[in-house]
């Protein structure tokens, strides 16, 4: 694999247009799980894999709850399919529930092949957890809470050693380049300032979601809706853009992001309590901690809007065993002066999921030809309206699989032809600017917005003034602010499709339409047109199913 390294020759036959040119058959950007193992399964092609931190970034490795897989005793991939339809709250696509359930059982004995080591018994059979909304012992963890990180390694070791991958580190995914319909590239800015476009005739996003939008987020610094602004940008078809997952149970510390405190901790018997040492959580559903996590998560911030505090009790149900069991949330309670052991850990609700995001079928194919999604970035259907604990690796895994699979059966090779479109794109990226960096002051004045507004409970005033503040935030960015306006667009998609969903479903609350209703009973596609003084947004309902995901907006 080679490096890109501090700087970037130019491409063969050199820049033109003030530009350097690479040429690939696949690019993929993002290097979490999916990125990784789409990367990997693309064998034979040349690849350039793009992040613009380092390899094993992302939000992958911060995942600590686990992979659901159907191989334990007494479950199926029947079963977990019709558990994840029945946490979709009604938007569950049930054909990729079922795919992932099926598949997955494949992916994971796979990458237990590979090397990845997930925790056993004493007996050396695999350990199997369970969470909230599981019929069955399903979740494989990996030392306790570092499933994620345990996956990128196993997965970034091959791709270290894989001749078919180029990686590029530091380097900004900018525009994705346009001609006749089709995908010829992307421009990029790389780390020595130099912009360069990677062309190919397949580009994979594999971006990460959203959660830096928020104030309040378990998301690492560099999920700030990348893929899902890039795709708008170039009109791709969209998708259940208004559900956004908070995790209930964020360590309430004053560090951003915030500690997550995984489900598994109540899948171990934690309670919740308030001040008063009540819990609360089982007035709220018969589920109690263990209810969907859109539950506990509004039940957490009713406690918080009454002004009280809410803790996660833990001492009886691990107590001493949290050093062995838990030791990254152990460490994280630690910096933070609390001893889980003998402490109740303060939470607050926190953004950690976005459902949404670029509408795929069955293969990851996006709207626009060449184009292809996996991972947090996509929106297969898999996870509707609330998804389901520890699905989202295994989507990743999954859906990296199957982009791959499904680019390698295509006939189409090599770069695409030369365009003077590149070249005009080329002079929107300001080099003046650190593109990450830039505009710090305007981002969080975003993440104030979106908490505010697009948070836990929203309503219609409310993403109506969210909407015009985008715009306004967008209008004041500096050129070369692009993550920050990747920030703001991903801000504007999320009010308008909350704005136009007029009920409450799963992780999309509003209160002033606070009751479910089956006239809202559909996935809602939309189109965004961005220009430099904000958006507009085209919507058409479907229904759940896959098969019309790519042609709802015709």
């Amino acid at each position: 694999m080679t490096t890109s390294g501090g700087g970037v020759g130019k491409g063969k036959g050199g820049g033109e247009g003030g530009i350097e040119r690479r040429g690939a058959d696949v690019v993929v950007v993002g290097t979490g799980v999916a990125g990784l193992a789409c990367a990997l399964a693309l064998e034979g092609r040349r690849v350039d894999l793009l992040t613009k931190t380092t390899l094993s970034s992302g939000s992958s490795p911060w995942a600590q709850g686990g992979v659901a897989v159907s191989m334990g005793a007494g479950d199926s991939p029947e079963l977990h399919a019709a558990d994840t339809v029945a946490a979709g709250a009604g938007l569950v696509d049930p054909v990729i529930a079922e795919l992932l359930a099926r598949d997955g059982v494949t992916a994971v004995r796979r990458l237990i092949e590979l090397g990845a080591e997930f925790d056993r018994s004493a007996r050396g059979e695999l350990d199997f957890g369970k969470e909230a909304a599981h019929s069955r012992r399903r979740i494989l963890h990996a030392h306790g809470d570092s499933t994620g990180a345990e996956l990128v390694r196993a997965l970034a070791v091959r791709v270290g050693a894989a001749s078919w991958v180029r990686l590029f580190e530091g380097t900004f995914a900018a525009e994705l380049v346009v001609e006749d319909g089709a995908v010829m590239g992307l421009l990029a800015r790389h780390p020595d300032g130099h912009t360069v476009l990677h062309q190919a005739p397949q580009v994979v996003l594999a971006t990460g979601g959203l959660g830096q939008l928020f104030r309040f987020t378990t998301n690492p610094p560099e999920s700030t809706g990348d893929g899902l602004a890039l795709a708008a940008a170039a009109g791709v078809r969209l998708v259940d853009v208004e559900f956004v997952q908070f995790h209930p149970t964020a360590l309430a510390v004053a560090v951003d992001p915030l500690p997550l405190l995984s489900e598994a901790l109540r899948g171990e018997g934690a309670t919740l309590v308030n001040e008063l040492g009540e819990r609360f959580m089982v007035a709220e559903h018969p589920g109690a901690e263990l209810a969907p996590r859109d539950v506990v998560a509004r039940g957490i911030w009713k406690q918080l809007a009454l002004g009280r505090k809410a803790f996660l009790d833990a001492r009886q149900a691990v107590g001493e065993r949290f050093p062995a069991h838990f030791p990254t949330i152990f460490a994280s309670c630690q910096r933070a002066g609390i001893d889980p052991r003998v402490d109740l850990l303060p939470v607050v609700p926190a953004a950690h999921y976005h459902m949404g995001g670029i509408a795929v079928d069955e293969w990851g194919r996006a709207s626009l030809e060449g184009l292809w999604a996996c991972g947090e970035v996509s929106a297969t259907g898999v996870h509707g309206a609330n998804r389901l604990a520890s699905n989202s690796l295994l989507e990743a895994l999954v859906f990296g699989d199957r982009v791959a699979e499904a680019i390698t059966a295509t006939a189409s090779g090599g770069s695409p032809a030369r365009s003077n479109l590149a070249g005009a794109a080329a002079m929107r990226i300001d080099r003046a600017l650190d593109p990450i960096a830039a505009a710090p002051e305007l981002r969080r004045e975003i993440r104030d917005l979106a908490w505010g507004e697009l948070g836990l409970v929203r309503a219609g005033a409310g993403l109506e003034s969210a909407r015009r503040q985008f715009a306004r935030i967008s209008r004041a960015l500096p050129p070369g602010a692009s993550e920050a306006r990747n920030l703001a667009i991903a801000g504007a998609l999320v009010a308008a499709a909350a704005l136009h969903r007029m009920e409450s479903r799963g992780a999309h609350y509003r209160s002033d339409f606070p009751q479910l209703s089956e006239s809202f009973r559909y996935r809602q596609f939309l189109a965004a047109e961005v220009t430099d003084s904000g958006l507009s947004v085209k919507f058409a309902p479907a229904p759940a199913g896959h098969a019309e995901l790519l042609t709802a907006l015709a």
